[in-house]
């Protein structure tokens, strides 16, 4: 029953604040996934008595509920944070955990717990450096008979922690050093046994990993001036002759790295006669790794200019021992950036040791007005992201760039089975439903390839199509059904190797549903259809920027969510569910209503809030049109409640 009241009290509480907010309130509650992480933490009592003190945990819990493993019943329900006592008797017990959710979602899980009135016998203490964080020791202990134990780390402040026999301690001191660490190894026997050892704890001086890969890039897109990731530009001094510091180039995991120690400053030149013109990048990216560095500023100079310009930007706060990646607004850097000729990096009076890689310029890349749906990258201007050869994650699949456009190439010399030349990408597919898939491929020659969704292991159950290709550029759409196959880690599918000629794929996209019922869903021909409101008389008002036209409005004044509103007039079917895909972004943080509904009448409608960033992103949402439907229904958005720009552009809704 406390765990009836519970709930019960929630929704009480839920639905009187329902008078003053919406139903989406709401969502977090039913949204809520099971608990993860479960733990019970065993404390027994060294006096043979067999008391045992239960403490569970989880991620996302909210309640639980201990079944004691002895025959003896359950505990009840325990909030977070409560314990319960228990007696055994000697003996091995697996101890089953209830972790409930807030939605009622349940995590069952078993611990084992070992009750012995023996004192601990073969004991094994094992302390070691963490290996790649400073000043951190890691402990572990096996032991006959034994239930938990405890480690005192002798720094002085009592810390004294506890765990389980055979879950580790990890304990981070505030500097190296020699510590007395004493470890004490409890059963439920009066004696205890002992353990202290005298052990160094060290620091990490350098990486031991290689600094993060920097993404794919477009050359235009990025001016490299060290890394393995780009073609970097011919640099004259690096470093100079008048810098500061002790310089050596490095390599961690085959990743060439500059080791900068007892650094002040330190300069690097691009070319005095043929200056860098940054006007057109965005950022400026570097990665560094430090153990004793406690400040650090990034300066740009223009030497043609007389007298020279120059800015320094603070990275900040500098973290320790570990690779920080560093992306500096070039619009910071108050000066001319269309001649820079010398780059410093500057310890700013701390005179430590950084290693530093991946230092470039860069600018985003050109917003795309193509939408994959489910996948990534699924134009390929990415290069090979997320795209591979057959099922093996690491074996990427090989694409060409022409004319800027980036696309999957591949050419089949040998007929085989179809299976022997293939590129999938994992992607999640659920068990009954349908999908739409769609892409462009053409080829050198008349030929077929073969196309569809299904497993990426196992029996490698399928649903795909052959497709006819030609020489012409095409789009293709295949309505598929995942009939008997689903999982996490399923996959879109192309297999080619049945018939020979070149393949090219570009503009995959696979979307929930039997296809776009939207019109015009990517506004490229303007307005049409979409309206303001229901008013088939006012068009929704659009802009256009470089080749990509969306819909856009800057709301001034907070009212109704639907005081501002865009909508299609398109036949909604009662109670069937629909997908609603879409790209949204403003100039801020701010919220907006998407969904499907009636043009008139009552208006009924499902719809969900959305909250959107300055960082256009895709957004999906499932909606039931429970109880409504009409052939004059409507994909709608409101956008009224909060000020700030509203962008919304590669609208799609398919029916499930």
């Amino acid at each position: 029953m406390k765990n009836i009241k519970y709930i019960f009290t929630f929704f009480v509480a839920i639905m009187m604040l329902g008078c003053e907010t919406e139903e989406r309130d709401l969502n977090f509650v039913s949204n809520a996934e099971a608990p993860t992480n479960t733990s019970v933490s065993f404390s027994v009592t060294q006096d043979n008595t067999g008391l045992v003190t239960l403490i569970p945990n989880a991620d996302g819990a909210v309640q639980f509920e201990l079944d004691f493993g002895d025959g003896t019943g359950s505990s009840g329900l325990l909030d977070v944070g409560e314990s319960i006592d228990h007696v055994y008797s000697e003996g091995e017990y697996l101890v089953s955990l209830k972790s409930i959710a807030i939605n009622g979602k349940e995590t069952i899980s078993s611990h084992q717990l070992i009750v012995s009135f023996q004192p601990p016998q073969n004991v094994i203490v094992d302390i070691q450096n963490d290996g790649v964080v400073s000043n951190t020791v890691r402990v572990n202990v096996t032991a006959d008979f034994a239930t938990m134990y405890e480690v005192d780390f002798g720094n002085g402040n009592n810390d004294v922690l506890s765990a389980n026999i055979d879950e580790e301690l990890v304990f981070e001191y505030l500097q190296a050093g020699t510590y007395t660490i004493t470890v004490t190894v409890m059963s439920a026997a009066i004696e205890t046994f002992v353990y202290t050892e005298e052990f160094e704890v060290t620091e990490i001086l350098a990486p031991i990993t290689a600094a993060p890969t920097p993404p794919f890039r477009q050359d235009a897109d990025v001016i490299s001036i060290y890394s393995d990731a780009y073609d970097n530009i011919v640099t004259t001094e690096f470093p100079t002759d008048w810098s500061d510091t002790e310089f050596a180039e490095i390599q961690v995991e085959g990743d060439n790295i500059v080791n900068y120690t007892n650094l002040a400053f330190t300069g690097i030149v691009t070319d005095y006669t043929n200056p860098t013109d940054l006007t057109a990048m965005e950022f400026v990216h570097f990665d560094y790794w430090t153990a004793d560095g406690s400040t650090l500023g990034f300066k740009i100079v223009n030497t043609q200019l007389t007298p020279a310009q120059e800015d320094i930007e603070n990275v900040g706060d500098v973290i320790q021992d570990q690779w920080v990646s560093v992306d500096i607004p070039l619009d910071d850097f108050d000066m001319d950036r269309s001649q820079v000729t010398q780059l410093l990096f500057d310890a700013l009076g701390n005179r430590a040791t950084v290693f530093v890689d991946n230092l470039y310029f860069y600018k985003s890349p050109a917003a795309s007005i193509f939408n994959d749906g489910l996948l990534n990258n699924g134009d390929f201007e990415l290069g090979s992201d997320s795209w591979i050869i057959g099922v093996n994650d690491d074996n990427l699949a090989p694409v060409t760039t022409d004319a800027g456009n980036t696309y999957y190439s591949v050419d089949v010399t040998s007929a085989g089975n179809a299976f022997d030349v293939n590129i999938s990408q994992k992607v999640e597919i659920i068990e009954g439903n349908t999908y739409t898939l769609t892409f462009d491929a053409w080829s050198a020659v008349n030929r077929s390839i073969i196309a569809g969704i299904g497993l990426s292991g196992g029996d490698f159950s399928n649903n795909s199509l052959p497709v006819d290709i030609t020489t012409d550029r095409t789009t293709y759409s295949l309505t598929l059904a995942a009939t008997g196959f689903g999982a996490v880690d399923a996959r879109v599918l192309f297999d080619l190797g049945a018939e020979i000629g070149l393949v090219n794929i570009d503009n995959v996209s696979l979307f929930v549903g039997n296809g776009n019922l939207v019109v015009n869903g990517d506004f490229q021909n303007g307005s049409d259809p979409w309206i303001v409101g229901v008013d088939d008389n006012s068009p929704a008002p659009v802009v256009t920027d470089g080749n990509n036209t969306y819909y856009s409005v800057n709301v001034t004044s907070a009212g109704n969510a639907f005081d501002v509103n865009m909508s299609q007039k398109l036949e909604i079917v009662a109670d069937q569910t629909y997908v609603l895909t879409f790209d949204a972004w403003s100039d801020g943080n701010r919220s907006i209503i998407a969904g499907i509904g009636l043009s008139g009448g009552s208006f009924a409608n499902t719809s969900q809030p959305v909250d959107i960033s300055s960082v256009r992103t895709t957004y999906t949402l499932t909606l039931t049109a429970s109880g409504f439907g009409a052939t004059d229904a409507r994909v709608l958005f409101d956008v009224g409640a909060e000020t700030g720009l509203v962008n919304i552009d590669n609208v799609s809704l398919s029916q499930l």
